[in-house]
């Protein structure tokens, strides 16, 4: 290379598509272009990156329920963590919907805050899978299912063993059913982290037809709008009756430990009664027992268990101003719609278009059957055996929440999109 002195004419210098500024080549050599010659990073194995996300979820999931039982456990001074962990093993496995054989009856009724912390957990084990085997980005809907099928299988494994420990000195689990019942929910828990992280399912979304992904969203808005009217309506009932929850919670007589964890666990099943109240909101109710029906235009019940979360049941048939609840539904309903048609007349005067009547009123009217799948599906994973004889039968019935929250939600919908409209400026329209 030629050197140029300060007397040397300067000369001009081809500058090609890869050539570095003279002044910076010492910042150059920083930039790690040397490893661009490096074989690429080596990916964690399929089986092991599935295997310990799976297990974690496991781990961080079944945690919370052995500290809880372990807390009855010490009330009644018999506390010992191999009692512990097999009786937070078996909570662990009703959470995800496994039945448990008692000498009293199946049990059944799953907590459904574990099962959403179990869900959540599986959800992140599908994105660390996808990340370990470098899917993340790649839109591939094979990696995607790879991956979650990965982790369900792990899951499915960790749920056999758990069974088995459970069945040595507990009560009876089906290590079949717990394989095949943690294999489906993990593996589509993790399927909807997987899609996340490769991409799958915004590129689904981009491809779904608009009047379908609004009526999702619409009817998704519905269904999240009267559960939280039912979470309010339940907890606003419990503190009504709070004087007769905590004569219940002292009525155990099992200490501070004790009474931390009866509060813990109607905690874990506080879900389920935000699922009961929004069925009773819609007209179905929900049964206590065999042959009882709580619901706005009766209330049979037996006797009861010493339950806090019940504490709040209603006395009677609503009359007088609890009769407005009838109407929550409808308005959940028309809260949505108004929001669909607010944004799709923005959109038409955005786009200096026209909002067609069917453009809009076709997916709120989707929106009902969306919403009813949606409330339908919580109120059978709310339900279940909780022992034999009359408590057999506890929460409500799904398909008759699914038939007449997609009735009551899509009239709804509908009336208040048209209201929308037709309120909107007409230039808008």
């Amino acid at each position: 290379m030629s050197s140029v002195t300060p007397d040397q004419p300067s000369r001009p210098v081809d500058v090609g598509p890869d050539a570095r500024p003279s002044g910076r080549a010492g910042a150059g050599r920083r930039v790690p272009a040397a490893r661009a010659g490096e074989p690429p990073r080596r990916r964690a194995p399929l089986a092991v990156a599935a295997g310990v996300a799976a297990g974690w979820a496991a781990i961080t999931s079944c945690l919370p329920v052995v500290v809880v039982l372990w807390l009855f456990q010490l009330s009644e001074d018999a506390a010992s963590l191999l009692g512990a962990v097999r009786a937070g093993l078996a909570g662990w496995l009703l959470g995800h919907g496994v039945p448990l054989a008692t000498g009293a009856g199946p049990v059944a009724l799953a907590p459904l805050a574990l099962t959403a912390l179990a869900f959540w957990r599986l959800t992140r084990a599908g994105v660390h899978t996808s990340r370990a085997i470098g899917a993340r980005g790649s839109r591939s809907v094979p990696r995607a299912v790879i991956a979650a099928g990965a982790v369900g299988i792990a899951y499915a494994v960790l749920g056999a063993l758990a069974a088995l420990a459970v069945g040595t000195g507990g009560p009876g689990v089906s290590p079949v059913r717990a394989g095949v019942t943690l294999g489906v929910f993990g593996g589509l828990a993790a399927l909807v982290g997987a899609a996340r992280t490769t991409g799958v399912a915004g590129l689904l979304a981009a491809r779904a037809p608009a009047p379908l992904r609004d009526a999702l969203r619409t009817g998704l808005v519905a269904g999240l709008l009267l559960l939280a009217a039912g979470g309010g309506a339940a907890g606003l009932a419990v503190a009504t009756g709070g004087g007769d929850a905590a004569d219940m919670i002292g009525a155990y007589r099992t200490g501070v430990a004790g009474q931390a964890g009866i509060t813990l666990v109607s905690l874990a099943y506080a879900p389920n009664a935000t699922v009961w109240s929004a069925s009773y909101l819609l007209g179905p109710g929900f049964a206590v027992g065999t042959d009882t029906a709580v619901r706005t235009s009766e209330v049979s019940v037996a006797a009861l268990p010493a339950v806090p979360l019940l504490a709040g049941l209603p006395r009677g048939p609503v009359d007088g101003l609890g009769a407005g609840l009838l109407a929550v539904p409808v308005l959940a309903g028309m809260a949505a719609g108004c929001l669909l048609a607010r944004r799709l007349v923005r959109l038409a005067t955005e786009e200096r278009s026209t909002l067609r009547w069917a453009g809009l009123l076709g997916p709120a009217a989707l929106a009902g059957p969306v919403a009813g799948l949606l409330l339908g599906a919580a109120a059978a994973a709310s339900a279940g055996p909780l022992g034999g004889g009359r408590l057999a039968e506890i929460g409500p019935v799904g398909w008759q929440v699914a038939a007449v929250a997609a009735a009551v939600i899509g009239v709804g919908a509908l009336l208040g999109a048209a209201t929308t409209k037709v309120l909107a400026r007409p230039a808008a329209r």
